[in-house]
């Protein structure tokens, strides 16, 4: 099924990213990306714009993260076709009607390359087909338990989503759209959707299906960041007036409005930034909970709270991340703003955008560990456990 026309444009933010590349305003070296914004000139001599280039660092092992994902995604992707065939093997003739010409050789590729999840049957006058290994089946049983161990998870992370936007609703073309990165299940509108009729409807409104949140639950809004403070046992410090508090080099510190930072290989905050960063950090702010509409959007606790919603909606999904392009959906819904790339670009620490891939993407810092997701969802340790079948080490949870 083709994507609605709204999402078959590029988002402004991986369009504005390569539009950077095209005219030669986005320069890169090994380690750092240049990208030029034009400021307007404030000087009498003519006024006009003026390029200032904005330096933005590399992270290579986010970079990374992305072509880690290639071979699982393969094995994935062909194992729910076979296990979707009514005696659970699959014709090879067969692959092209169900992932295109082009792509079909990358999955048989893959099929020849990992023996130990893929068998191939047939031969003679039987036609060649191609089905999971014993070991690869008996593996494949526990995704049900993971399924099952995902719903609640799923359910919580919808409400979340719905809590978050201005009127408590999102259309459903664009909660479609975050689906896969959501762990949502293809059918979720018809198995989970009417599951819960005290949490959700469907209802039509301005000729278009929205997802309705129809039970508010005040316990549910609690961001992701405060939850890990919670955990942490993260107490606002009580400093002693007239006191200078030390700055800290990486820009951390424990306080119940901070975010928790990296900053990139290569940059050098000065004091001066560090100060300024730091008043930042100890501001406090809306939560993303609370309406949007309430709010002046040239407030800084107003930007700060941006930043906030940014991070609980990359919180929401499995791998926290997602594409610029589901990203730029929610722009109406949670009243972003129009220049979003330069929010995240200007929250680096936070953030990292990355072209790496087909698509670009927006990376949640602080839930990656090198190359590697630090908290993972049944439904990601399952996946992890049956890619380790081809040989690839088994990713777990990192504590």
């Amino acid at each position: 099924m083709s994507k609605p026309f709204l999402y078959r444009r590029r988002s402004s933010i991986s369009f504005g990213l390569i539009q950077f590349r095209r005219t030669s305003m986005f320069e890169e070296s090994e380690n750092l990306v240049l990208f030029q914004v034009r400021h307007k000139s404030g000087g009498g001599g003519g006024g006009g714009w003026r390029p200032k280039k904005k330096v933005y660092h590399r992270v290579d092992e986010l970079d990374k993260a992305i072509d880690l994902k290639k071979k699982p995604a393969l094995i994935l992707q062909l194992k729910s076709i076979i296990q979707a065939q009514k005696h659970g093997s699959l014709l090879l003739r067969d692959l092209e009607k169900h992932v295109g010409f082009v792509h079909k050789w990358n999955l048989m590729a893959a099929i020849e390359k990992y023996p130990s999840i893929f068998f191939v049957g047939g031969g003679n006058r039987e036609p060649p087909f191609v089905t999971l290994t014993e070991k690869a089946k008996n593996i494949a049983t526990e995704e049900g338990e993971a399924t099952e161990s995902m719903e609640p998870i799923l359910v919580k992370n919808l409400r979340k989503l719905l809590m978050m936007s201005v009127d408590c609703r999102v259309p459903l073309e664009k909660v479609e759209f975050i689906q896969p990165a959501m762990g949502l299940p293809q059918d979720f509108k018809t198995t989970l959707i009417p599951k819960y009729p005290e949490i959700f409807s469907l209802k039509v409104i301005n000729g278009k299906v929205n997802l309705v949140l129809e039970n508010w639950d005040s316990s549910l809004a609690v961001t992701a960041r405060e939850d890990r403070l919670l955990r942490e046992g993260v107490l606002e410090p009580i400093e002693d007036r007239g006191k200078k508090v030390r700055i800290t080099k990486d820009g951390n510190f424990l306080g119940r409005n901070a975010f928790k930072v990296s900053f990139p290989p290569g940059f050098r905050p000065n004091a001066s930034y560090l100060e300024e960063f730091e008043k930042w950090q100890k501001m406090e702010f809306p939560s993303p909970y609370l309406n949007a509409r309430r709010f002046d959007a040239a407030d800084p606790k107003a930007r700060k709270r941006v930043v906030a919603v940014l991070h609980e909606l990359i919180s929401l999904t499995m791998e926290k991340r997602v594409t610029c392009a589901q990203l730029d959906a929610f722009h109406s819904e949670y009243l972003l703003p129009s220049r979003l790339i330069l929010c995240l670009i200007k929250h680096q620490g936070i953030f990292y955008i990355t072209n790496k891939g087909a698509r670009g993407t927006v990376f949640l810092k602080e839930a990656y560990a090198g190359s590697n997701l630090i908290e993972k969802c049944p439904l990601m340790l399952f996946h992890d456990r049956f890619v380790a079948l081809c040989g690839r080490r088994e990713a777990n949870p990192i504590s």
